[in-house]
């Protein structure tokens, strides 16, 4: 009896050792790309890494981060501190979209970011689907022009989502009431 209620006592112990601290702060994170590179000196080759996460809490907030060293766990790490620092909030509509159309510019890349309509899901790349995912956002549509890089994609869909305005506070700033439309397909 006592051997079963340790190990269960040693596994409950576990578990709460693996939640980690974006998980007690109600954020979700994802890995978007890793890069080797190397620089070649008189020893030999010198191996690095950088990574690129994405960091949300699914209701609206989201921040890219971008880490390097010389192993890869620590780049991570770095990328997600980062990516913590700079979070942005994001206007939503319903809790589930944007509210308008926009097009994110960054060096080459241009990511467009469309309303959808309920059901609809991401549709999107690798690299805006784990922005998308983070920031809570269920129904859009997305497309990504230009570089396919993975840095300048993530940074247009991030400049692209810094953009988003509701139209409460476009009425605002002209002083005028602005009527409520529809989905702006």
């Amino acid at each position: 009896m006592d051997r079963k209620q340790n190990k269960k006592d040693r596994s409950n112990q576990k578990q709460k050792q693996r939640v980690s601290k974006l998980e007690e702060a109600g954020l979700i994170d994802r890995l978007i790309a890793v890069n080797r590179v190397a620089k070649v000196t008189k020893g030999g080759r010198n191996f690095g890494f950088n990574a690129i996460v994405a960091v949300g809490d699914a209701k609206g907030k989201v921040g890219v981060g971008l880490g390097k060293a010389t192993e890869l766990p620590e780049a991570i790490r770095k990328a997600t501190d980062c990516a913590r620092k700079n979070m942005i909030s994001i206007p939503l509509i319903d809790g589930r979209t944007i509210p308008h159309k926009i097009l994110g510019r960054h060096g080459a890349g241009k990511v467009m970011l469309r309303p959808a309509s309920s059901g609809t899901g991401v549709i999107a790349g690798s690299a805006v689907r784990a922005v998308m995912e983070c920031a809570g956002i269920k129904d859009v549509l997305t497309k990504s022009q230009g570089s396919n890089n993975p840095h300048n994609v993530v940074k247009a869909t991030m400049t692209g989502l810094k953009d988003l305005v509701l139209i409460d506070r476009v009425s605002g700033y002209r002083q005028a009431a602005v009527a409520r439309r529809g989905n702006d397909g």
